[in-house]
């Protein structure tokens, strides 16, 4: 018999391999200073496209004021305990009401967390004989409660509707054996690419086949649609989709999550999420600060405009000069590159230290071989400055990496890791 951590101490796994060269700079960076479209990157101020402040309440005046009330009121516990047990409040109620209005359902439920409340939803809906349908390109926490599913479960294509009705057929023969129901999974931005999911596409299969329409919109809440509630609305589909959810990390700038449907099915889950119903209540200072920036979606449309505005100029400017952004429909901008991972440090390090900018890179196993993605995400806080600054910082970056600049550099690295450039 084996020592548990044997693997631990002989495969230190995909990433984790580089941890040497990379930790505490490309990987588990320390960005400082007040969250905004520049802070300090190892005490060198940078252009930052990796804060997922899409409308930038992060700082905003007004959300800081209430924030800091919140927390001189309340302190950063109240309420304790679960809120099946203790941790109800009239508050939790009215941001649960706000939020179903907000993205027209009839009710909604608040969740700790995004990861959390996303893996205790799925696992929630299901039980051993229905089928999940789920793209293969879904977030990691979709997969993770995918996996605690006792049943069958199939993956798409990504965005492929032929793919996605030949697993529907899968699913439907499945679910007449076992008795059970199918629960089709979507994103309604992918994260890593930008692009939106086939979400019109997708109801109009209700047709056709008998399933209930899971949504993640982490990206889109907020960001698209006439009101800002979503993918949903951008797509005219919203009352389509079964189950909503959304996170308050990306366009609400703060902790928590929700998700939204009809109430017989909220009620349901109130009764049944493990992770709600085990878990401390989400902490009055972040409701009463969600209550705050929920209102700001509502009545400040100008943030979302100024949000596209930077979109629109940093998306148009990177076309313009060549780039490669894929189908991107929404804020997240991925711009792709060809090269190696260690060609894709040197040039991070090159973008950071010479040119200052920070945004994201992304390579091999979330990728393909081969390919590097810079995945930028543009705010309200974003000016017209910072974007041309960055559309000359990549222009040089590619002519770097086309010229072999970076695989010259980066040889030794390559070297030491047993890896062809």
């Amino acid at each position: 018999m084996r020592d548990l951590f044997d693997k631990i101490y002989k495969d230190k796994g995909p990433l984790g391999k580089w941890a040497e060269q990379a930790e505490g700079y490309f990987v588990f960076p320390k960005l400082e200073g007040p969250i905004s479209n520049r802070m300090k990157f190892k005490g060198k101020d940078v252009i930052t496209w990796s804060i997922n402040d899409y409308l930038g309440l992060a700082n905003h005046p007004e959300v800081r004021k209430v924030d800091a009330e919140a927390a001189a009121k309340w302190g950063s516990a109240y309420p304790m305990g679960a809120r099946m047990m203790s941790g109800h409040t009239d508050l939790h109620e009215q941001l649960q009401r706000e939020l179903a209005a907000f993205v027209s359902k009839e009710a909604a439920y608040l969740l700790n967390f995004g990861y959390q409340g996303m893996v205790s939803t799925i696992d929630a809906l299901v039980s051993k004989d229905d089928v999940i349908v789920y793209d293969v390109d879904a977030h990691a926490c979709i997969i993770d409660g995918v996996r605690l599913h006792l049943g069958q479960r199939f993956t798409y294509r990504h965005n492929d509707m032929e793919s996605i009705e030949k697993n529907l057929q899968r699913a439907t023969k499945v679910a007449e054996k076992t008795g059970g129901g199918i629960l089709l999974i979507s994103e309604g931005v992918f994260g890593m690419r930008g692009e939106q999911g086939k979400l019109k596409e997708i109801i109009e299969l209700k047709k056709k086949y008998k399933f209930r329409f899971f949504v993640d919109d982490a990206h889109g809440f907020g960001t698209l649609g006439k009101t800002g509630a979503g993918a949903g609305e951008e797509q005219g589909v919203q009352d389509g989709i079964d189950v909503y959810f959304a996170t308050f990390a990306k366009s609400m700038a703060s902790t928590g999550a929700f998700i939204a449907g009809d109430e017989e099915i909220m009620n349901y889950l109130k009764y049944n999420l493990r992770s709600q119903m085990f878990a401390k209540s989400l902490q009055m200072v972040l409701v009463e600060g969600a209550l705050k920036r929920l209102d700001m979606l509502r009545t400040m449309p100008e943030l979302k405009e100024k949000l596209w505005e930077n979109v629109n100029a940093l998306q148009g400017g990177l076309k313009k000069r060549g780039f490669d952004i894929g189908t991107t429909q929404s804020c997240v901008t991925p711009v792709y590159l060809k090269g190696s991972i260690p060609e894709a440090m040197a040039l991070v390090k090159d973008l950071r230290e010479n040119h200052g900018i920070f945004c994201s890179i992304v390579v091999y196993p979330v990728i393909p071989k081969g390919l590097i993605l810079l995945r930028m995400i543009p705010t309200a806080s974003h000016n017209l400055q910072d974007i041309e600054e960055t559309l000359e910082a990549f222009s040089a970056i590619r002519e770097r990496l086309e010229n072999g600049i970076y695989k010259r550099l980066s040889a030794a690295v390559a070297e030491a890791m047993g890896e062809k450039i």
